[in-house]
């Protein structure tokens, strides 16, 4: 049997990393994600069959309460809610890393088996990844939700409390390992632990939650690797190791994605991230008139355009305007201009927000434009549409060095011969700053909700 599972772990591996591969890309996602799927499920029942367990009514208990919530999950939340759903699946994967590594403490204090060194080491690991995962993803569900604020939160010795929460959480952790039968000290590690990732990721702004929830998610992939040494388990080894891998590699992405480093994103970065309401900087704000359209000049404006690019954003997403936004690229194309769409890396609450909700708008995959491959583009475009983007299209970023988004790359728009940008408001975006875009010579502004806006434009391009 030790063979057969050795075997079927390997087949198993071999599925996570061909799902992550396909997971690259929007048109082979969904067999990447079935792929993985099929791969655990197999890694599960050879893990069942070798343990060689007698009784499975706890487990089916679990396997049913576990699927059904999943199954509500997967079909209740939004889309708009993927990135909160994402952030709360990995504290429930830290959450079980910390149980196990507790569970498997507890055996062999209590039974006839010994610690050796290896295995405390890496139970203390478990415990202290697996709770600051926990929590830490807990807020940084939260902050998503609206139930925690989205502004970065300081307070007094911020940075030094943290290093000396940890430092103690070290020296507990090699106590334990050289005194192995201290319970109490173990589980005082644990609720330090989850105190830190509730500091750790309080500070982070909303406009770094995509980030945070990256980072969180490579903590979690960590935390079950751990797991997986303490229970001498070579699949949760390799499956962890992977999570863990993909997860800081997609964080890396994502800060160059916006010029940032990854200690400033994690010390809270933007001081002004998550405010609602109009930049607090006096005199900072850029100068010139807003020019606004209603539906019917717009309709007029797209109907003697020959080449449009929309570009998406956390507004669209919010309004659940996708649909509405597929009916427009149709309705435009019927009348034989070329629509296309800007994706910015960052765009929305997590890597490939946008495209997730384009597809699930049925907008063909080719049509999906990644920002370095169409901003040479710009320029030789008649309209681009921006439905509810802000800091990604912000022309400050490539000038204004007294700007926190100075340096990060954005989509080029303000230079098309047009830009119209669909807003609710001259609000400015999670960065805390307005956009001088909208003051631009070549800017009009299209207010109202992104959803009944963009449907009434289609109404009036029906009848041009």
């Amino acid at each position: 049997m030790e063979v057969v599972s050795y075997l079927v772990y390997l087949i198993a591996s071999v599925c996570f990393i061909f799902g992550i591969k396909k997971l690259s890309s929007p048109k082979t996602a969904r067999q990447g994600n079935q792929l993985a799927a099929l791969g655990m499920l197999l890694a599960i029942i050879v893990t069942l069959l070798d343990q060689r367990i007698l009784t499975f009514e706890y487990i089916i208990i679990g396997v049913v309460i576990g699927s059904l919530i999943g199954a509500v999950f997967a079909i209740k939340v939004p889309m708009t809610g993927m990135p909160q759903m994402v952030g709360l699946l990995n504290g429930f994967g830290g959450g079980a890393s910390t149980l196990v590594a507790l569970a498997e403490y507890d055996r062999i204090l209590t039974g006839t088996d010994v610690f050796d060194i290896q295995t405390t080491i890496t139970i203390v690991l478990s415990v202290l990844i697996g709770a600051v995962t926990f929590t830490g993803s807990l807020i940084a569900f939260g902050k998503l939700q609206g139930i925690v604020t989205g502004k970065v939160v300081k307070y007094p010795l911020q940075h030094p409390l943290n290093v000396l929460i940890f430092l103690a959480i070290i020296v507990a952790g090699v106590y334990v390992v050289i005194n192995p039968a201290e319970m109490d000290i173990l589980l005082g590690i644990t609720f330090i632990s989850l105190v830190l990732g509730v500091l750790l990721v309080l500070p982070i702004g909303g406009a770094d939650m995509p980030v945070a929830i990256s980072l969180l998610n490579s903590y979690s992939g960590l935390a079950a690797s751990m797991t997986g040494f303490v229970l001498q388990n070579n699949m949760l080894i390799i499956a962890g190791a992977l999570v863990g891998a993909s997860g800081i590699i997609l964080t890396i992405i994502m800060c160059k994605g916006m010029n940032r480093s990854l200690m400033n994103v994690v010390l809270g970065g933007w001081a002004s991230a998550g405010v609602g309401g109009p930049a607090a900087a006096e005199g900072a704000h850029p100068k010139g008139d807003v020019k606004s359209v209603d539906a019917e000049e717009l309709a007029m404006i797209l109907d003697s355009a020959s080449n449009v690019i929309i570009v998406p954003g956390y507004g669209m997403a919010v309004a659940q305007a996708q649909h509405a936004v597929r009916d427009l690229m149709n309705i435009l194309e019927k009348k034989d201009i070329k629509v296309r769409f800007g994706i910015h890396p960052v765009a929305g609450r997590m890597p490939g927000h946008m495209n997730v909700l384009l597809a699930e708008a049925q907008v063909e995959y080719d049509k999906l434009i990644a920002m370095e491959d169409i901003n040479d583009d710009f320029p030789n475009t008649d309209v681009v549409i921006v439905i509810g983007a802000n800091d990604v299209v912000n022309p400050a970023a490539r000038h204004d060095q007294n700007s926190p988004i100075y340096g990060m790359p954005i989509l080029n728009v303000d230079y098309a011969k047009t830009v119209v940008i669909n807003k609710r408001s001259l609000n400015v975006g999670y960065a805390g700053i307005d956009n001088e875009l909208f003051f631009y010579p070549n800017t009009l502004m299209y207010f109202g909700d992104a959803k009944d806006a963009i449907s009434k434009l289609n109404n009036e391009l029906k009848e041009v």
